[in-house]
């Protein structure tokens, strides 16, 4: 359980998320997000050079991927500032955090920026030499689509891991449909009075064009309607699947960022006083091999254990769920209100840009709570190779 790492209520933002090849498809995801996270600087008034430290979460490289987090430090404006690397696939936002928490809750470092940022969009084509292959002939790997594809110790690709899943606790094509659209409505949610929900933490990208033009996106790009006739008219991706293609996530681009700190400065720095955002537990778990889905419940489970709190007490669910047999078997799992988890929108609706996904889910789930008074809340998520990551969150 952690005690002293808070979160300055709005001291964070998620931008937008685009549609694999769409606006950000050609753009570094580290530079854009350092970019970003100056504006939000700026916007907030703050300092950079108030850091003490940068975790820049990513997991699909870039060019300098090598020098991201110093290097994200200094286009934010914190020459002097240092800053790690770190990546865990889809759990990377939780596990970042938790290491900017553990610096607070320690006492190495009380002011963390967290800086996720991905692009799934023209991934990188490693090339690796082979001086043993027919020739001499290298072998070749697409950093991103192939790992999706194929996990070389389970050897089956991610939607067959969801499939399996939904075997083992009796999901049906129906059950995967309607969890689909519920979790679409609830993404509509977010839209009403003009996006007055996503307003409340999204922070639009700048894309410089060319020295004398750049363009802004303020709002997702490339969510897809659902309709229960449309749902029902597309094929399962597998054919013995329950799965089609509008019930699972699609890859994106995008970056969040967010402050750690201490309770006294996370005060200082609130947009509101009368909020305050504790980070209180981190949560973790492998399930057997190739059922990566079922790993969400015991990391859940971890997570409320290590915080001392019971999932009666939660007051709202976020979770990134790539499949909608995410969302049923946890909530079989842990006996949660499948319908009231992921309000204002969720990864299976807006896309997975890898690491920010986290970030933003928690972002809204703080957001939600505000709203509602405060109460806890949980994140889970699973991860590649069969694994799991949850925060818990309280809102006060």
């Amino acid at each position: 359980m952690l005690t002293k790492a808070y979160i300055p209520y709005r001291g964070y933002y998620s931008t937008p998320f685009v549609r694999w090849q769409g606006s950000l498809a050609t753009e570094n995801a580290i530079a854009l997000g350092a970019a970003t996270s100056k504006r939000f600087f700026e916007a907030k008034g703050w300092d950079p050079n108030m850091l003490d430290y940068v975790h820049v979460g990513s997991t699909v490289y870039q060019p300098h991927w090598f020098y991201s987090g110093p290097w994200a430090a200094a286009l934010m404006g914190a020459e002097k500032v240092p800053g790690a690397l770190i990546s865990q696939a889809c759990s990377t936002s939780a596990l970042t955090m938790y290491q900017a928490a553990m610096g607070v809750e320690t006492g190495l470092h009380d002011k963390s920026w967290c800086l996720l940022a991905d692009r799934c969009s023209n991934g990188p084509h490693a090339v690796w030499p082979n001086p043993n292959g027919p020739g001499g002939k290298p072998t070749v790997e697409d950093w991103f689509l192939d790992n999706v594809n194929r996990d070389p110790w389970a050897g089956e690709p991610m939607i067959k891991t969801a499939e399996n899943v939904s075997k083992e606790f009796g999901i049906t094509r129906d059950e995967c449909d309607a969890l689909t659209l519920r979790r679409y409505e609830q993404y509509q949610d977010a839209l009403a009075n003009d996006r007055e929900f996503q307003k409340r933490y999204m922070f639009g990208v700048e894309i410089q064009l060319s020295k004398k033009k750049s363009i802004s996106v303020e709002a997702d790009e490339g969510i897809t309607p659902s309709t229960r006739e449309g749902l029902a008219g597309l094929k399962t991706v597998l054919p013995d699947g329950v799965h089609t293609f509008g019930a699972q996530t699609f890859p994106a681009d995008g970056n969040c960022g967010l402050l750690v700190t201490t309770r006294d400065k996370a005060r200082e720095l609130s947009a509101d006083q009368g909020v305050e955002v504790q980070i209180v537990s981190y949560g973790y778990a492998r399930t057997k091999k190739a059922y990566m889905a079922a790993a969400v419940a015991p990391s859940a489970k971890n997570a409320l254990d290590n915080a001392g709190v019971k999932v009666s007490d939660i007051g709202a669910v976020k979770t990134h769920n790539p499949f909608a047999a995410n969302d049923i078997a946890m909530a079989k799992e842990l006996g949660l209100d499948l319908k009231s988890m992921n309000n204002y929108g969720c990864s299976l609706i807006y896309g997975h840009p890898q690491a920010p996904t986290g970030a933003r889910l928690m972002i809204e789930g703080i957001e939600e709570l505000a709203q509602k008074g405060g109460g806890y809340l949980l994140f889970s998520g699973c991860a590649a190779g069969d694994t799991a990551a949850s925060v818990v969150i309280k809102v006060g």
